[in-house]
């Protein structure tokens, strides 16, 4: 997808930096809240959010749920959905799966939701995508979310193939603002779907980036690594108060059913079950800015083992000790995230404008 950029003239700047100015003798009102786990807001109009996990880990059964609960206008698994009677509309898109698939969740979420299968339901449209190319697929998508009356939650299940390369800042941006700007002018919920990488648990390439670093919610779907027909859900992001972990496992019936009794494993429990270090999670966005600020104050660029040598030192500098193998984990992620920079190659420089 070529990334084509129009240029903005001063009088249309002037006109959107008027358009842009905060007034505070206005009320605003807060986004409505139409996504809920156990009370816990994932979900509100004129935002977007995310499920992200590894192939298999049942993501897409964890989203039927979700769809049921908006189809439903109640709960689900532990999916409450809330929506205004003007906003009952689904949006299905899939850009991955055949049309027998693809009918195959689409009757799931309806069986789920207590709702007949054999025909159509006038609140829930499904998109099959899978022969389309990326612009086209975008194309698809806008015209339906701007057409379709009392649209209120869309799923996309499959944002990736809605660009040509994955790891393309260009792409991944234009794609993000999309998001933001459809949520914001037609007020709606957009939820979707992507994998992580198979080495870590952040989402895959720099759109996994940008979408976790500007989503409201990031769920995380995770198989359990003793059962697998068991899957868990827990928040890899959150702007609301974070809810408790829940597991569900896939009856008889082939649907999603929650296990109320799932026993999660204590990550201190034993030395063995510890969990890896996450530089993400474990070291602060303070602790982060700080260090790679005293770090980038000596040089402006690092080839990769002074650059190694230089973060083991200004991390330490603020209570985080780094081995050899913590330090190599700690640069996959500052690259993932954009807080530090590989252009062409070249040695790594500081992005100081980095979203945590």
């Amino acid at each position: 997808m070529e990334n084509k950029e129009r240029n903005i003239t001063p009088e249309e700047a002037i006109i959107l930096w008027h358009a842009s100015r905060l007034d505070l003798s206005e009320d605003y009102e807060q986004a409505p809240e139409i996504l809920k786990v156990q009370g816990s807001v994932i979900g509100t109009l004129g935002n977007f959010s995310a499920s992200i996990g590894k192939a298999k880990s049942k993501k897409t059964f964890n989203v039927s749920a979700i769809v049921a609960a908006a189809l439903k206008n109640g709960t689900v698994l532990n999916y409450t959905a809330e929506l205004p009677e003007n906003k009952r509309k689904i949006l299905y898109v899939d850009t991955e799966q055949s049309s027998y698939h693809c009918a195959k969740v689409a009757r799931r979420s309806l069986r789920m939701a207590g709702l007949p299968t054999g025909s159509n339901h006038e609140n829930l449209e499904f998109l099959v995508l899978r022969k389309y190319t990326p612009e086209e697929r975008i194309a698809i998508v806008k015209e339906a979310i701007y057409r379709t009356e009392n649209v209120g939650l869309v799923i996309i299940d499959g944002i990736r193939d809605m660009v040509y390369d994955i790891n393309s800042p260009g792409e991944s941006t234009k794609v993000i603002s999309l998001l933001m700007t459809w949520t914001g002018e037609r007020n709606i919920h957009i939820h979707t779907i992507l994998h992580q990488n198979k080495g870590d648990e952040n989402a895959r390439g720099h759109i996994g980036t940008e979408l976790s670093n500007k989503a409201e919610t990031v769920l995380q779907v995770e198989k359990d690594s003793k059962n697998p027909d068991i899957s868990t859900v827990k928040t890899a992001h959150i702007r609301a108060v974070d809810f408790e972990p829940f597991a569900f496992r896939i009856n008889e019936e082939a649907l999603p059913e929650l296990l109320e009794d799932y026993q999660f494993k204590d990550k201190d429990e034993t030395k063995g079950n510890r969990e890896k270090f996450d530089p993400y999670k474990d070291i602060t966005e303070r602790q982060h800015r700080i260090a790679l600020e005293a770090a980038f104050t000596l040089k402006d660029e690092y080839g990769y083992q002074e650059l190694a040598e230089a973060l083991q030192e200004a991390y330490a500098s603020v209570g985080v000790t780094l081995g050899d193998n913590k330090v190599v984990k700690l640069i996959t992620v500052l690259k993932s995230k954009r807080m530090i920079v590989q252009e062409n190659g070249r040695k790594y420089t500081f992005n100081p404008d980095f979203h945590y």
